[in-house]
């Protein structure tokens, strides 16, 4: 299955419409029922975007693999370049391993106290 029927597949197995796809990635309606034709294909960041929008991997996506789930190696993966690429956070990336072991563990503490909100 090729990028774009895959594409349409996943998008009419949850009952959407283009717009609705085309508005959680962030895309011009027009420029989403392009890729589902097969008529213009989406950049890096949009391919990414759809991916986690529909819950699968690339290759998935791309036709590369019928198996559609990402295995928990690719989910790491996703989540760490997610975290490493997200310019409000990649400053605690870039600087946590320079930190003093104190630093390090009021932050530790720090963000306990923000999970323990959560719940």
């Amino acid at each position: 299955m090729d990028f774009s029927t895959r594409l349409t597949s996943l998008r009419k197995e949850r009952y959407l419409l283009q717009a609705d796809v085309a508005n959680k990635v962030g895309i011009a309606r027009a420029t989403y029922g392009a890729y589902e034709q097969g008529s213009r294909q989406p950049d890096f960041d949009t391919l990414e975007k759809l991916a986690d929008f529909f819950g699968v991997s690339f290759d998935y996506l791309l036709g590369r693999t019928n198996t559609p789930a990402l295995t928990p190696q690719e989910e790491n993966e996703a989540a760490f370049q997610a975290f490493a690429n997200d310019p409000e956070l990649n400053v605690f990336y870039k600087e946590l391993p320079e930190s003093d072991e104190e630093a390090v563990r009021k932050l530790r503490n720090i963000w306990e106290i923000i999970k323990n909100e959560k719940k």
